[in-house]
This record gives structure tokens, sequence and C-alpha cells, in this order.
């Protein structure tokens, strides 16, 4: 106790220097003396203020679709994190199932492209340019700019901001003392708050959580609340093996290279699966033959199969195809405040939907 209170007065000014010069650079912005760079098209982004995973891909992934769905050719923006390109750029089209090269793009924008039917994935830190360099080669009708909450050199039409359920409330307080890039003050630029793995939480921690924020976000933006919904199991060449039912009384192998594995290990115990082994590897993590060969000689030690994310298969499917290894397929599900959420988007895009 006594050096948690130590370690908190160390920290506290370097804390509240970082979370003013957040604060000021976004007053510079607000205020013109920094320019943003405009585009003829709606720009939506996906971010948080939070270090650590909220579920920014799933999310990008569900508004792809529901864009799709309203005919929408749709780009999203995304620094391609540890890939090869993200100090450059590139780009991935949009549906390329097999496009096997996550050393280059990074896992994130791979799978991102994998769910998509057209349109485009433009990698690379410096959003801005990229988009200005491939603007005229993809000509989209709406950009979704990943993990863009920060990145405010770019104006963006809808802002939704992401937070983790599982944070606990004594880390919302600004880095180094805390897990928040900046201050929540800056939630008065949200104009959709969501929280992640709603449904792995008690209902007491979720207010507490809404609570805090209310203080910071205008009241009339949507706060919602959603979950992940497993959709099936899938091998390394993505043939569907079997239904989340069929992993009851199987022992596992986790194998993670995520940043919160945790409800991932929750979800294969929920369906009955024993997990005899966690493999566990940084998040990004990009596998090779040595990792591979050290997770099937576990397999057989165990007589047991490895269940991934479906971000990590995206880097394993690069080095193996053994039938052994395979990834559980997930989907957002929305508790709450889907409706209200659909509703800014499509009034963003000027759709009548009345």
């Amino acid at each position: 106790m006594q050096k948690n209170i130590i370690k908190n007065i160390v920290l506290m000014p370097i804390s509240s220097l970082w979370e003013f010069l957040y604060r000021a650079r976004r007053s510079l912005y607000e205020y013109g003396i920094l320019k943003k760079e405009y585009f003829k098209v709606p720009i939506i982004s996906v971010g948080n203020v939070t270090f650590g995973g909220t579920g920014k891909t799933p999310m990008i992934i569900w508004l792809v679709n529901k864009l799709e769905a309203y005919e929408f050719k749709t780009v999203i923006l995304t620094r391609g994190y540890k890939g090869k390109l993200e100090h450059k750029s590139g780009i991935i089209k949009g549906g390329q199932k097999f496009f096997s090269n996550p050393h280059e793009y990074g896992d994130e924008p791979l799978l991102i492209s994998r769910k998509m039917k057209s349109g485009a994935v433009i990698v690379g830190k410096r959003r801005s340019e990229n988009l200005k360099k491939y603007f005229p080669k993809v000509q989209p009708d709406v950009v979704l700019l990943d993990d863009g909450f920060q990145h405010i050199q770019l104006y963006r039409s809808f802002n939704i901001v992401l937070f983790d359920a599982f944070l606990p409330i004594e880390s919302y307080k600004t880095a180094p003392v805390g897990y928040l890039r900046e201050g929540l003050t800056s939630l008065k630029d949200a104009d959709a708050i969501l929280i992640s793995r709603a449904d792995q939480v008690s209902e007491e921690q979720l207010e507490k959580l809404i609570n805090l924020l209310s203080k910071y976000h205008r009241k009339e933006i949507p706060v919602g609340r959603f979950c992940y919904k497993p959709t099936g199991i899938v091998d390394c060449l993505d043939k569907k093996v079997m239904q989340l039912e069929e992993l009851n009384g199987k022992k596992i192998i986790a194998l993670t290279g995520i940043a919160s594995p945790n409800s991932f290990y929750r979800l294969l115990e929920e369906h009955g699966a024993e997990i005899v082994k966690k493999m566990v590897y940084p998040d990004h993590h990009f596998f090779d033959h040595t990792d591979i060969n050290d997770v099937l000689i576990e397999c057989v030690k165990y007589n047991a199969i490895v269940m991934t994310s479906e971000k990590d298969m995206v880097k394993l499917r690069k080095v193996t195809n053994d039938s052994r290894i395979m990834s559980v397929n997930i989907e957002i599900k929305f508790l709450n405040g889907e409706d209200e959420l659909l509703d800014k988007v499509r009034s963003v895009l000027n759709l009548d939907y009345n």
C-alpha cells in the first residue's frame, strides 16, 4: 500500500503533464491554430482513450458489413501495427480471402480485408497522407478510421469511442498512473460510446463505468453495450470444421498473441472445453516454424487440439495448415444501443431511413 502511494506521488506530476499536453493539442486543432485535413466523404472514427484492446477491429468489421448492406464503397485507414508497411503505405483490396502477407501489412488489416466484399484497406501510420495518395484510385463513399480518436489532424464526421468493461475503474487515470492515453475530458468530442465485453461483468461494475463516463461526454450521444458471439470453428484453410458445442469435453491448447486473452479462455470454457495449456505470446506476435513446432509438441503431449483467435489465425496461415490448429470466429452482438448508433451513422451518411 505504501509503495503504491509513493509511486503515485512520483508519477502524478508526469500524468498531469501528459493530460495537459493532450488537452492542449486538442484545443489547438479545435480553435484552428493547427489545421485539419478535409476530404469530400464522411469519415467515421473507431477509437479509444485507453491502452490495450477494446474491440476496435470487430467493431470496424461490424460497421463494414452494415455499410456494405447500404451499398456504400468503404475504405479503412489503419496503421498496420508491426507490419513492414506501418511507416510506409500499402493497400489491400477487400475480399481477398488468402492474401497471405501479415509481415507486410500487419494482422488486423488482413483480418478486416478478409471480411469485406469490396472496398479496400489502406495501411500506414500517416493516415491523411495515405488517404490523399490512394483516394483517386479507390474513390470511397465512406472512410473508417481505425484507432483514430487521437488522430485529430484528419477531420471526421463521427467519433465512436470504445471502452473495455473489464478495465478496473481505478485504472481510469492518465498514464503512467493509469491506463488512459489522454484525459476523459476528450470525450466531449465523442459522438457515441460503446462498452465491449459487457456480458462478462456485473451490472454494478457497468453502472460505475457508465456513471464515470457520463461526467465527460455530451448527454445526447448514444451509449451502447456489446459482447462477442462465436459463429463457428474453422481450420487453417478457412473451412468450417465444427460448431462451438462440439468443444464440450475436448482437451484444448489455447494459443494466443492478443492483448486480452482472458475473454478467449472464458469463451472456450463456457462451451465445455478443458484448457490443458495456455501458450501466450505478445500481442501482434508473428508466429514462425519454431513456434508451430513447440505448439504441436504440446499437442501430442496432451493429446489435444489447438484453438486460437481469428486475428492470430491470419498469421498462423502464413506458416502452417496443420489440421490440429483451429480458430474461433466471432462477431459483435449488441446488448443495447444498436438502433441508436445506426440512426446516427445513417444521419452522417445522409440516408433516408424513415
